[in-house]
């Protein structure tokens, strides 16, 4: 790929790069990196609203913004920051920020834009991360810096991503309707899922601003391997000896004899291994094991598999109900968020599981209506590398739609979003009614969850929507749940409520899943679910225009009112919690995604889960009605 990107024109590789830059100076806003946000303040301009942060070398950044409320009160509206020297701008300043009088220097290497001079103040303009980053490393500590150079990093790889995407978007476009037909909502059952997925990959995500960038990773792999090019590729297998290896496999597994490797099924069992691992990072699992010399690599690769939107999940094309989740040697969403497989991992994935079954059996108006798939299987060799769960999907869903909540504000095939065609097919084309019915039911489910003192990691990529229409017409919506590890649990809740049967942190690998109060719970429970489930539609959608930002609101307001209801409110009950900490809260959590996971050392940013490191943000809530 050129440096322009897979050909395109100037003005769509400078679009995707304006797009990048506008993301990044909001997650950087928002996280308050080098105190952009806590030590600056908003100043008015006859363009728009700009955000000024004073520097000690007396210089002042400027960030053209405007108001947002998701997450943040401001966000970045222009791919662009200021740096000036001289008097800051007060309200009503006649200067325009970045818009010189008259000719200056020209701006240092790494910058873009151009300097100049008004009223004895000179400015330079700043408009590609690399140049934003460089700005805002000189200003952060120097233990910190190396973290701004990998996040560069991040950048210029998810600008390759994005170009490479409006490359191929036609052709992929192409493929999917040939493999599954050219009405989205005729991509039923499991095999339609992945699908989905393709589809999904294509956005970005709404919190982390470099999310279809995967270290590592050139436009090779991506076309091969990565989702959002909807490959097929069969998987590569070791034969480990049976004593190194921890769990079960699938019933009609395949044996070492039928990978071609004979003499091997009374001693070996197969371990899969995505083809991306194969190479210098299995050579060193497997010396950090000491099976180098035990196990035995088949030549043969076998059972062709489709990506979902982890990447290093796959389905099996021949048995879609199952899928196949493989350690990658790759990071995204964060340098330290690895793509591998912690043992542990395995562990709490199963444990969440059953103990998500337990509250079903309690709550029966659910046994219906969510879903879960089996997560009991898996199989490690002790090493992050040399891991898989083997994720088996419920089965009679061939004749429903499938759909990754992250897919809704997709662009189908034949350009509307993914949401319109679902609304029109199962709600006679009323998107606020399907909007309605998936709200009541998710908000129901999780704040059930956390009448227990539970709350999960269910994000967007972690819950389906499932879409059928019963006998007598009526459209049926259930959800469909995988992914249980890394759950937040009140232990005096939940024993108080399961009594004996209630699991302890013994049953848990991560020592950080269960805390004595409501704190880390409200937090899960309000970044994932609220934020990325909720508010993100509610404001995603308003800005497609399907419906006024008000109106979204007041129902996601409306429907976690009435879920939070039927908890009780009185003192100390779970309800009043939701009602004080998350429904009329002044403000919310907020992931800080960027600083945890690449920015900052663990030491440096004190964050003990990377997924779970908070800043704070308004509470769009509020803005819906007055607290009841």
């Amino acid at each position: 790929m050129t440096a322009r990107g897979a050909g395109l024109p100037d003005e769509t590789a400078d679009a995707a790069q304006g797009e990048l830059v506008t993301r990044v100076l909001s997650a950087l806003l928002r996280e308050d990196v080098v105190g952009l946000r806590s030590a600056g303040r908003l100043v008015h301009r006859p363009d728009g609203a700009w955000w000024q942060r004073p520097c000690e070398d007396g210089r002042f950044l400027l960030l053209p913004v405007v108001e947002d409320g998701f997450q943040c009160e401001y966000a970045a509206r222009l791919p662009l920051l200021v740096a000036e020297f001289g008097d800051p701008l007060e309200p009503g300043d006649p200067r325009e920020p970045g818009a010189p009088e008259e000719p200056g220097e020209p701006g240092e290497p790494g910058q873009s834009g151009q300097s100049g001079q008004f009223r004895g103040s000179a400015s330079v303009r700043y408009e590609t991360c690399d140049a934003v980053l460089g700005v805002l490393r000189a200003l952060a500590h120097p233990l910190d810096q190396a973290g701004f150079d990998a996040f560069a990093e991040e950048c210029r790889q998810t600008l390759t991503t994005m170009r490479l995407h409006t490359a191929v978007r036609d052709e992929v476009f192409d493929r999917l309707t040939a493999r599954h037909g050219p009405r989205v909502t005729d991509w039923t059952g499991l095999s339609g899922g992945p699908a989905y997925d393709t589809l999904a990959a294509h956005l970005d995500h709404p919190v982390y601003p470099t999310a279809r960038g995967r270290a590592g990773l050139d436009e090779t792999h991506l076309r091969a391997y990565a989702p959002e090019s909807h490959p097929r590729f069969a998987l590569r297998w070791l034969a480990v000896p049976q004593e190194a290896v921890t769990g079960t496999f699938p019933d009609r597994w395949p044996t070492p004899a039928a990978l071609g490797l004979p003499g091997l099924d009374g001693t070996h069992v197969a371990l899969p291994v995505h083809p991306l691992t194969v190479g210098a990072p299995l050579r060193g699992a497997l010396r950090a094991t000491g099976l180098e010399a035990r196990a035995v690599l088949a030549d043969r690769a076998h059972l062709e598999a489709v990506p979902t939107l982890s990447m290093r999940t796959v389905a099996l094309t021949d048995e879609p109900s199952l899928h196949v989740k493989l350690p990658l040697a790759t990071a995204s969403l964060g340098l330290r968020n690895r793509r591998t497989i912690k043992p542990g991992t395995l562990v709490d994935g199963a444990a969440g599981q059953r103990l998500i079954e337990q509250v079903i059996v309690r709550e029966p108006r659910f046994g219906g209506t969510i879903l879960h798939a089996e997560e009991s299987r898996y199989a490690h060799a002790g090493h992050e590398l040399l891991a898989a769960l083997f994720r088996r999907h419920p089965e009679g869903l061939q004749d429903s739609v499938v759909v990754p909540l992250a897919a809704l504000p997709a662009g189908a095939p034949g350009g509307r979003l993914v949401v319109d065609h679902l609304a029109d097919r199962f709600y006679g084309g009323d998107l606020l009614a399907l909007l309605d019915a998936f709200l009541t039911l998710l908000l129901d489910w999780q704040t059930t969850l956390f009448g227990y003192g539970i709350a999960l990691e269910s994000h967007q990529q972690n819950i389906s929507m499932v879409l059928d229409r019963q006998h007598d017409g009526r459209t049926r919506l259930r959800l469909l749940l995988k992914d249980n590890d890394g759950p937040r649990i009140n232990g005096v809740r939940l024993r108080e409520r399961l009594g004996d049967a209630a699991p302890g942190a013994g049953d848990f690998d991560d020592a950080r899943t269960f805390a004595a109060g409501d704190q880390p719970v409200v937090d899960l429970f309000t970044t994932v679910t609220v934020h990325l489930c909720a508010g993100a539609y509610a404001f995603g959608f308003a800005r497609h225009g399907r419906a006024p930002l008000a109106v979204l609101l007041r129902l996601v307001r409306d429907r976690l009112a009435e879920a939070i209801e039927r908890l009780g409110t009185g003192a100390g009950e779970p309800g009043a919690v939701l009602r004080a900490q998350v429904l009329d809260a002044p403000r919310l959590p907020v992931k800080a995604m960027v600083t945890a996971g690449t920015l900052l050392s663990k030491e440096r940013s004190g964050a003990a889960d990377i997924n779970k490191h908070y800043t704070t943000g308004p509470n769009y809530l509020l803005r819906a009605g007055s607290p009841a």
